[in-house]
């Protein structure tokens, strides 16, 4: 796996960021998107209080060993003590390497882990394609997502990991298979019982709080599922998941600081709520007559304060 040059002096605190100079290489990429090869991040510069903090936050190679596991909520947060997952597993593959986001709180590794070992069974594959988890610290991402902040997330390809290794070069270009009907009304051709099989073993895990699909993929899976079906009310409609499940599971013991989401009703989440998501006005929204400002970029301040003490760490 490719590593990139990311090196944090000793902070003794978030206002000591001043006058850090961070030289890095990497690229900038999203959910389906490539990274060019030799691809190089500008020079950052100067680190000031005004920095965002995933400009720090994705340049951290290294974990930070400090004690207190995941850190903050799930969109706002890091994460210490973080463990990395090998590319290779028995039934699993992680993908994009270069992005050096196989990483988690240790929660989320078993979880991973114990749902590639259930694969071959529960959906007749060889095993599992990981996608983003978490960085080596946590915190905002340079790129795709607003969350996996704190370890406790991770994206898992709904395209069936194949009977062999793929080399470095097919993890960093190969595409994830979508898996909704251009109209978006419901689910492709490419959705099998496989696809089912595999996000209700997911979601029937007693540490996982919430996994997210495409609306059409909820949909699908509303209409297909039989017997218990009190695992349902765990999958939400989300928007963006048209390739990959997201899993996100719940605060682990070893994480005083981590901040707990309301957990979902335990309805089925098949009826009125779900009819939200295929009415016209978000299958075709309007234009905005303004274009909506960018969201103001979160900065080392704005995270719970132990994440000084995380990007600081040796």
């Amino acid at each position: 796996m490719r590593r990139f040059v990311r090196t944090f002096p000793s902070l003794k605190s978030g206002l000591a960021l001043a006058a850090l100079p961070l030289l890095a290489m990497g690229g900038p990429v999203v959910a389906q998107d490539i990274t060019p090869p030799g691809f190089k991040l500008p020079p950052l510069g100067v680190v000031t209080a005004a920095t965002p903090a995933k400009q720090l936050f994705g340049r951290a190679e290294t974990p930070a060993n400090i004690g207190l596991g995941s850190i903050g909520f799930y969109a706002k947060g890091c994460l210490s003590n973080g463990v990395e997952l090998p590319a290779d597993g028995p039934t699993w593959q992680v993908m994009r390497p270069s992005r050096n986001r196989a990483w988690g709180n240790a929660a989320i590794i078993r979880v991973v882990k114990n749902l590639a070992a259930k694969a071959p069974t529960v959906a007749g594959w060889p095993g599992i394609l990981i996608g983003d988890m978490a960085q080596p610290r946590g915190g905002p991402m340079l790129t795709g997502h607003a969350s996996h902040q704190i370890g406790l997330d991770a994206d898992i390809w709904l395209t069936p990991m194949p009977n062999r290794r793929l080399s470095v070069a097919e993890r960093e270009t190969k595409s994830a298979v979508m898996m909704v009907r251009p109209d978006r009304l419901d689910v492709s051709r490419s959705w099998t019982p496989g696809q089912m099989g595999i996000v209700r073993a997911a979601a029937q895990d007693p540490a996982v709080e919430r996994i997210f699909v495409n609306a059409a993929i909820k949909k699908a899976m509303c209409r297909d599922a039989t017997g218990d079906r009190s695992w349902l009310g765990k999958v939400r409609p989300m928007y963006g998941h048209d390739y990959h499940f997201h899993i996100r599971i719940t605060c682990p013991r070893g994480s005083p600081t981590c901040t707990p989401q309301k957990p979902p009703t335990g309805d089925e989440g098949c009826g009125k709520e779900l009819d939200y998501w295929f009415s016209d006005a978000v299958l075709h929204p309007k234009p905005r007559p303004k274009p909506p400002r960018p969201p103001r970029q979160l900065t080392l301040s704005d995270l719970p304060p132990a994440c000084s003490q995380v990007i600081a760490a040796p």
